[in-house]
């Protein structure tokens, strides 16, 4: 596998299932951390110097940042405030209030720079396969990372964090990243909470990086709220109250528990499966079954849902397969 820096790394797995071509608040709480791992990612590689409590860009990251498209952005947005931004928590939270246009340069340059890579790409989004947007016609994007590199690096990450022993710098840097974008909870379960915590606590009184990180937050908390908000419906979703509210708040992000409609009313399990596969495989997503029985465990391309028969029920019934994100640890 290729090396990737910080940024391309995080942005790996702050991409995934966002929209592509929308500004959602999700994805603007995501390129506001890519933003401040540019920063990151500098430091980490000495580019900067350092005088008493300042820090400045070296000339030759100046020099030498056309040659990463993505970290000239944030280099050109920021360096003619070269001289006043301060220490790194001053240049994190800098980074991470760039106007939206910025963060859309930004998106743009690291997704071009692992497109090329042939890492990212951009397919329909899940929720066109949602009876609804289905049979309306609506077309949506999203980004997908590889599954390989996926895989590769939040197993690399979760192996680091919950194994005893030193965490590596980038390690350092990835779980305050997660924790800024509001991502644990998609990679360690509620249990595994208490792990992470003690590492963190261990981390930020052993690690120079993690003592400036861990005492920095950069999370709008507006934007994370509404994040949240689209976390707790998710839950909701499992209940007859969040199935009610899936379809009466259009608000709420819905491409989190979609509903496919399969072909016969009362369909048995395998019937249900292999028209939830069809749809998905003719919308360009890669379907592995982990699980089969009444309610199959399905991948669909990095993220694992319960595939629950579910009903929509309005002059006529319509039976099909609620799809319901779960945490895969």
């Amino acid at each position: 596998m290729m090396d990737l820096t910080l940024t391309q790394s995080f942005s790996l797995i702050a991409l995934n299932g966002q929209r592509s071509l929308e500004m959602t608040v999700p994805k603007k709480v995501a390129l506001r951390c890519m933003a401040a791992a540019v920063i990151v990612e500098l430091y980490m590689e000495n580019g900067f110097t350092h005088s008493q409590t300042q820090l400045t860009l070296s000339q030759e990251v100046l020099d030498q940042s056309r040659s990463l498209p993505y970290r000239d952005v944030i280099v050109k947005s920021l360096a003619r405030k070269n001289e006043s931004i301060g220490d790194l928590r001053n240049w994190l939270r800098r980074a991470s209030s760039l106007p939206a246009s910025t963060l859309k340069k930004l998106e743009s340059a690291v997704a071009q720079s692992l497109r090329n890579e042939g890492i990212l790409e951009e397919i329909p989004h899940i929720l066109g396969s949602d009876l609804y947007f289905h049979t309306a016609g609506v077309s949506i994007k999203e980004y997908r990372t590889h599954p390989k590199y996926y895989t590769s690096i939040t197993e690399f990450l979760r192996a680091d964090i919950l194994e005893d022993g030193e965490a590596a710098d980038e390690t350092v840097a990835m779980l305050w990243l997660l924790r800024e974008s509001g991502c644990l909870l998609d990679f360690f379960s509620r249990n595994e909470m208490e792990q992470v915590s003690a590492k963190m606590i261990a981390l930020y009184k052993g690690n120079a990086l993690a003592q400036v990180l861990y005492a920095t937050q950069i999370r709008r908390g507006m934007e994370l709220g509404i994040k949240q908000y689209f976390r707790m419906k998710k839950k909701a979703i499992k209940t007859p109250v969040g199935s009610g509210l899936n379809f009466v708040f259009p608000v709420l992000e819905r491409s989190q528990a979609i509903f496919i409609d399969t072909e016969k009313m009362f369909p048995n399990p395998t019937a249900r499966l292999h028209d939830v596969r069809t749809r998905l495989e003719s919308k360009g997503h890669i379907v592995n079954v982990l699980k089969d029985g009444d309610v199959p465990i399905i991948k669909v391309d990095n993220v694992i849902y319960d595939a629950v028969p579910h009903a929509v029920y309005g002059r006529v019934p319509i039976h099909g397969v609620r799809l319901i994100p779960k945490c895969p640890f």
